[in-house]
């Protein structure tokens, strides 16, 4: 093996490591339409987590590390009546979050859910603001929050927007853990520097593999690995608050740093500067609780289901025109063996609106799955890749997600061939997908709260500037059991 050799002397910075730094600290956020898109990404997010919570699997995992390690006067998770270090509340909100593939989505050359993020930044924006007011200090408000989440988001999503991890085997969790800790940085009151340093060694920690999410292993681990990375960053920042250094040659050490080992030699690529396109741009699954690139398939099978409900037994084959993301992640055949394989098979997610009309978590459970005729139907599904639907999903000016269901009949009659470009949570259907938004948030709250305290929830959220003005602290004691 190589090694390197020179001068003793400190390199400057990897100049990625630098632009982000610069954006957390120095970047002034100004458009309207961000914190607006973040108001509701927040009660998104949260509305997420409160459905998650009504599964064992989910809450099983939740509370302090060992039993008994709660801490009093520490962050309250929402919807539990956890008290934790900000650390392990991170990871508490993270896996609730992302516990039923139901938070937002940024499609580009590397997918990810970035909301992802709340996990450290409400958490820390909590702890700050409760310590704030016990010092006699102005406490965070709900406005420093909803920044902190458009430059998480932000970061995340450039550096998802033409760089494929997924290509060279690593999950996306990992954008999660440098967002989450360089924007944790800069809410600790960290300088540029402080956030290079925690960029840096956010970039070190690597990544977690793809092992898990794929057949035929596609497993839970899924649904925690982002609070899982969310925590780790905010866990970092917290080290570099205490003085810790960097390391400048993160990204480019020949031999030893993220490039060589874990990128297979190749450099970061960038198009665009920070700002806030991430967060204007978001995607909000609000249909239903799928992998992303299915979204439009569920919806136009959902079309379909009028004219396949009575038929299904004299189904010939399914037809489903795909982008080649969708090919490559969602195409799945043969046995699925648990909820979270279920809700990453294109096949599965299209099957059971054909079959049902609807698709919610519920129907990744054992108890629908075995039911023979989703199988059964399964086998008669062909996936292709539509070109352009492929093209049109890496288009800046469009990022569609576009389906297409056809589905044939034994007798040679078929049903009309629905495509959906797309889904109903993109920006360019925001003004039919936000009253199906407040629906979705409505109806969580109804799962863990009686009325009157969903009733304050709602009275919160319902206007931007009266919630921006609102003490995190106290936003957060209104989700608090």
């Amino acid at each position: 093996m190589s090694t390197t050799t020179g001068s003793g002397a400190r390199p400057d910075y990897d100049q990625p490591l630098k632009d982000i730094a610069e954006y957390v600290v120095n970047t002034e956020i100004t458009s309207t339409e961000a914190y607006e898109t973040a108001r509701y990404d927040l009660m998104d997010t949260l509305a997420c987590g409160m459905l998650a919570l009504q599964y064992p699997a989910c809450t099983k995992l939740l509370g302090p590390v060992v039993e008994g390690a709660d801490m009093p006067g520490g962050v309250k998770v929402p919807g539990t009546h956890f008290r934790l270090d900000p650390v392990t509340a991170a990871w508490n909100i993270g896996a609730m979050v992302r516990w039923l593939d139901f938070n937002d989505t940024w499609l580009a050359a590397e997918w990810n859910h970035p909301s992802d993020n709340l996990g450290a930044i409400l958490a820390l924006s909590d702890h700050l603001s409760r310590r704030a007011v016990a010092e006699g200090r102005a406490p965070m408000t709900v406005r420093d929050l909803l920044t902190a989440m458009i430059k998480a988001h932000e970061i995340q999503g450039i550096l998802g927007l033409e760089n494929s991890f997924n290509r060279v085997g690593l999950d996306h969790v990992m954008l999660v853990r440098i967002a989450s800790a360089c924007v944790s940085m800069g809410l600790l009151g960290g300088d540029v520097d402080d956030v290079t340093n925690v960029a840096s060694h956010a970039f070190i920690d690597g990544s977690a593999l793809r092992a898990y999410r794929h057949a035929p292993q596609a497993g839970p681990r899924k649904s925690w690995a982002a609070g899982d990375a969310s925590s780790r960053g905010l866990r970092l920042a917290l080290i570099v608050d205490r003085g810790e250094i960097g390391y400048p040659k993160a990204l480019s050490a020949p031999t030893w740093g993220f490039r060589d080992v874990l990128f297979k030699g190749n450099e970061l690529q960038f198009s665009r500067g920070y700002g806030s396109y991430v967060m204007e741009n978001i995607l909000f699954k609000l249909s239903f609780p799928a992998e992303f690139h299915a979204q439009t398939a569920a919806e136009a099978a959902m079309t379909l289901h009028p004219q396949v409900r009575d038929r299904i037994d004299e189904v010939e084959k399914v037809v489903i025109e795909t982008q080649e993301a969708g090919v490559r992640i969602i195409d799945k055949t043969g046995p699925l063996n648990n909820p979270a394989d279920r809700d990453h098979c294109i096949q599965y997610m299209t099957a059971v609106p054909l079959i049902f009309g609807r698709l919610t978590a519920d129907d990744y459970e054992d108890h629908v799955a075995a039911d023979p005729r989703i199988d059964a139907l399964r086998d008669r599904m062909k996936v292709v890749e539509n070109e352009q639907f492929s093209k049109d999903y890496l288009d800046p000016e469009k990022r569609s997600i576009g389906n297409a269901v056809q589905v044939f009949f034994t007798d040679g009659s078929t049903t009309d061939r629905v495509a959906v470009e797309y889904p109903i949570g993109h920006r360019r259907r925001r003004d039919e997908g936000i009253p199906v938004l407040k629906d979705k948030f409505e109806r969580s709250l109804a799962t863990r709260f009686a009325p009157k305290q969903a009733g304050r929830i709602l009275d919160a959220c319902g206007e931007r500037e009266r919630l921006e003005a609102m003490p995190v602290h106290e936003f957060v004691d209104l989700w608090a059991l």
